[in-house]
């Protein structure tokens, strides 16, 4: 068992944030554009039509990709000189599909996915019998698996907060990720290359939730760069590992591993490991840190707050995706999501915020040599509302891959594009 004292000792993912009253400053870095065409639809199950949010769109050859927002939407775009190419459609649970681009130029694209319904648990692939076993054989082959070289990646970030329904602070960028091996120690950067904000919390006259970190939070949680943030080889024996039904994604198949923190004194982790059956790498995890200790989540997150209230966090979840190319495995997705309770002495209801980052990787190179730091690098204290630019006109990311926006930040945009402009 740990001692209480360890769980803030040793590297951890957290996110730091705060309340404060404070308009934000306007910056942004831009880039010209090439030629490129945008191809816009939507992912459904094929059984009810629900949307997928999360499905993984790529461009096969190329290191091009992008994914689903909640309503199943994504807009890709692809560069002209790209015409007899497919691109593969992909999610967790169902079978892929390998599409032309031409069926991309028809009006109302959707792509429907057929559930496997194949029995997965008599698959004679699945040989572990010993979940703690096979976790630490994939802990300990990560160097094997993943990138060993230096790799820059385009990605798209968004950083959206919401006041129970009413989103006070919406912020999306576009960044270059300067990934180090996964064999390597050396911590990952990222520069910022265009960006943009929408929220005024002057006008929209509430108190403001920031977030610490930026991007840096999203990719935090890359457990297979970073394992220690949650468990190594050396302290295994501090989890419950269990074997869930076991599951395909791009005809891979995968063990599901549920593991849980023993020691519950302290905020905790629990979640699901989606290992592949062949190389025994991390594809995916679903997690969760439990924050019933109200004290001592509050330490964790909160890091200044108004006087007169009591600000705690009552969930936390980190989800991460890997893709693959060329045998080899890289950060693909991370998503964090956080709620949080403000009380106010002297109020009888209180306010809860709900705070959502997530990070997209749309195209990547590899790098030969090391990058030189300049001042579009982000420093991992970045609070994005202050550092991004204001609104922009629709053609403001140009040919880069974003994820589609949700209707209600479309909708919170404009509501607020139109505060500042009577005002």
């Amino acid at each position: 068992m740990r001692n209480p004292t360890s769980f803030f000792a040793r590297p951890i993912v957290i996110l730091f944030l705060f309340f404060v009253l404070s308009p934000g400053a306007v910056t942004a870095f831009q880039q010209p554009s090439q030629e490129y065409t945008e191809y816009k639809g939507q992912v459904v199950n094929s059984q009810n039509n629900d949307a997928l949010a999360g499905a993984y769109l790529s461009v096969q050859n190329t290191n091009i990709s992008t994914v689903t927002n909640s309503d199943g939407e994504f807009s890709l775009k692809i560069p002209q000189n790209l015409e007899d190419v497919n691109v593969q459609v992909s999610f967790l649970g169902f079978q892929s599909r390998t599409i032309p681009l031409q069926f991309f130029q028809q009006d109302n694209v959707v792509i429907a996915l057929q559930e496997s319904l194949e029995e997965l648990n008599e698959v004679s692939i699945f040989t572990y019998t010993d979940p703690a076993a096979l976790v630490h054989n994939m802990l300990e082959t990560r160097g094997n698996n993943y990138f060993t070289d230096r790799t820059t990646m385009t990605a798209f970030y968004r950083e959206a907060i919401k006041r129970g329904r009413k989103n006070v602070s919406l912020s999306e960028a576009v960044v270059k990720i300067h990934k180090q091996p996964y064999d390597s120690n050396s911590d990952d950067d990222i520069a910022l290359v265009k960006a943009r904000k929408t929220a005024d919390y002057t006008r929209l006259d509430t108190v403001a939730l920031k977030l610490r970190g930026g991007p840096y939070n999203p990719l935090s949680i890359d457990l297979m760069k970073n394992p220690t943030h949650i468990f190594n080889q050396r302290d295994l024996a501090n989890f419950k590992f269990s074997f869930d039904n076991p599951t395909k994604i791009d005809e891979q198949y995968l063990y599901v591993v549920n593991f849980e923190e023993l020691d519950k004194r302290m905020p905790w982790y629990y979640g699901k490991l989606f290992i592949d059956a062949n190389t025994f790498s991390l594809i995916k995890a679903s997690f969760n840190l439990n924050v019933d200790n109200r004290s001592a989540a509050t330490d964790l997150f909160v890091q200044k707050k108004p006087g007169g209230t009591k600000v705690y966090p009552v969930e936390v979840k980190y989800d991460i995706t890997y893709r693959q190319k060329d045998g080899r495995w890289y950060f693909g997705y991370g998503n964090t999501q956080l709620e949080f309770v403000v009380n106010w002495k002297r109020k009888l209801f209180n306010s809860r915020y709900k705070v959502n980052s997530e990070l997209a990787v749309t195209n990547w190179e590899v790098n030969t040599e090391k990058v030189k730091r300049d001042n579009s690098f982000l420093s991992r204290k970045v609070i994005m509302n202050d550092d991004i630019s204001g609104f922009a006109d629709l053609s403001f990311w140009g040919e880069n891959n974003i994820i589609e926006p949700d209707e209600s930040i479309e909708s919170a945009i404009d509501k607020i594009r139109d505060k500042l402009e009577n005002n």
